[in-house]
């Protein structure tokens, strides 16, 4: 069977930051092809919708699937659905990935016949039976399947996570993709899932608490085979295991495979495993996501970070002993006020690390979804994307876009303004004369994309597509929450040993 699978187009955020390969729908890729189909990607972070049209019409594909983690996708996915069943009338069209198993029904409902699926939970050990089920029938028995007839069997879930290894030779563009001044980036996974519970974050909702491990032997010999020479570590946090991040470090110096490296993680882990961390500095270990998420103990406890605000300053210290740069995220509570946004500006000069700011945003799957989202000012799916307000603010909404942005301004500056700016032009230069054009393009984007007129336009588009609402019915237990109840037991051969549950979601 051809088929398609396509990664929708970039959110706010992605146009100046970062702009990671799929890695995800790398994978889901990989196990079609496996089960022996033909298999293309369109990535329209890097294409265009043009793009999208020629390949439709040259591959004529059988199936199309589309990867969807984030909300802010589902009305553009939809649009294109719909446009392909118009010059292909047969071809199966389903969609998949975390944001969209959460709100399945609603959306296909919203699609009106242009989406004949949707896989709830983890895509790679759905794809083998739902493309078998387009030919030969038995839809309804494909694991996460929703259709217009209603749920199929509850969602599999990957015993280990070693296989299949993502089918990045696929993707034509992959000088396209960085983080930051890492330009080019890889992107790689170590460990799946998370065992805390933040109440902003839908990571362990949808695993189910799960957590497991990549073999170390699979981690480096996947590593080794990436031709780029930096990796973003996309787990949701690092190394909360210190053997398993010990284990991969030795393979890495046992095979003297040498990379720079970006990942994230969280202050009490760092605090607690910091030999790990120094370790891994001596394999390239250069910078780091932290997120803080609130400078006090009354917005950590809000979001059940389970930290104080000490921890995270001592992991700062620790951060900066090691010589990792880090990157700090900040939510942005729409109760702020222009005192508020003041004192963030003031942390944020008087630290050296990058300090990042998202709005919170209450996500289905998410706890202060059931608990916020009877307040929401908007239910357009594609200002879900922490970058707008979409819930009620203290400050009138123009008054807090401008703190916002101004805030984001003042950060932006102290990083890439004249202090900095030898730094940043010696790294410029070195981009440019390996032919790479993203982190040039990063540093003059700034004010295009962030302004606050723009934010306060988005509001006003006309809203085609809405994002539905829970039911009035409190939630009796947090595991009616989950895509993913528990472990799926194996099926053929035993995988290498990949760790058991634990959990901890984002």
């Amino acid at each position: 069977m051809r088929v398609l699978l396509v990664h929708p187009s970039a959110l706010m955020y992605s146009e100046i930051f970062l702009r990671l390969e799929p890695l995800g729908l790398e994978r889901v890729a990989a196990a079609a092809r496996d089960a022996g189909h033909q298999v293309r990607v369109v990535d329209l972070q890097v294409l265009r919708h043009r793009d999208l049209r020629r390949v439709v019409h040259s591959f004529r594909p059988q199936a199309v699937g589309f990867g969807l983690n984030y909300l802010a996708n589902i009305p553009e996915a939809i649009d294109l659905s719909r446009a392909i069943k118009r010059v292909l009338p047969d071809c199966f069209v389903f969609f998949g990935g975390h944001s969209v198993s959460f709100v399945a029904d609603d959306v296909l409902r919203q699609a009106r016949g242009a989406v004949d699926a949707v896989v709830r939970g983890e895509g790679e050990p759905a794809m083998a039976p739902l493309l078998q089920a387009v030919g030969d029938g038995g839809l309804r028995e494909v694991p996460g399947i929703v259709t217009a007839d209603g749920h199929g069997p509850a969602p599999r879930m990957l015993h280990g996570i070693d296989d299949p290894r993502p089918a990045r030779d696929l993707m034509r563009h992959r000088r396209r993709y960085f983080i930051g001044e890492l330009d080019p980036c890889a992107s790689m996974e170590f460990t799946r899932g998370c065992p805390w519970d933040c109440s902003f974050c839908s990571a362990w909702t949808f695993y189910g608490r799960s957590y497991r491990k990549a073999s170390p032997r699979a981690a480096a010999e996947e590593l080794a085979s990436i031709a780029e020479p930096n990796v973003f570590i996309v787990d949701d946090v690092a190394f909360i295991r210190p053997e398993h991040g010990d284990d991969i470090a030795a393979e890495l110096e046992r095979r003297r495979i040498r990379k720079q490296y970006y990942l994230e993680t969280r202050a009490d882990v760092l605090l607690r495993n910091t030999e790990v961390f120094e370790r891994w500095t001596r394999l390239g270990l250069r910078y780091m996501f932290l997120g803080m998420e609130a400078l006090d103990a009354e917005g950590l406890d809000l979001f059940r970070k389970r930290v104080n605000p000490d921890d995270n300053f001592r992991a700062l210290e620790t951060a900066r002993r090691l010589g990792i740069n880090v990157a700090v995220n900040l939510i942005v509570d729409p109760a702020w006020d222009a005192e508020r946004f003041r004192l963030v500006r003031e942390f944020a000069l008087s630290v050296p690390e990058i300090v990042h700011l998202t709005v919170m945003t209450p996500y289905p799957g998410t706890e202060i979804w059931h608990t916020e989202s009877r307040r929401l000012t908007t239910r357009d799916y594609r200002l879900f994307d922490i970058q707008h307000a979409v819930v009620p603010t203290t400050l009138p909404l123009e008054r807090f876009y401008e703190e916002l942005v101004r805030t984001q301004s003042v950060i932006n500056r102290k990083h890439l303004g004249l202090r900095t700016a030898f730094g940043a032009a010696r790294i410029l230069t070195d981009r440019l004369a390996h032919g790479q054009t993203n982190f040039a393009r990063m540093l003059w984007k700034f004010n295009r994309v962030y302004n606050p007129q723009r934010q306060l336009a988005d509001h006003r588009r006309p809203v085609h597509y809405e994002l539905p609402l829970p039911p009035r019915a409190p939630v009796g237990s947090r595991r009616e929450l989950y895509i993913h109840t528990r472990q799926a037991p194996r099926s053929g051969p035993p995988s290498r040993p990949s760790g058991g549950p634990a959990g901890r979601p984002q």
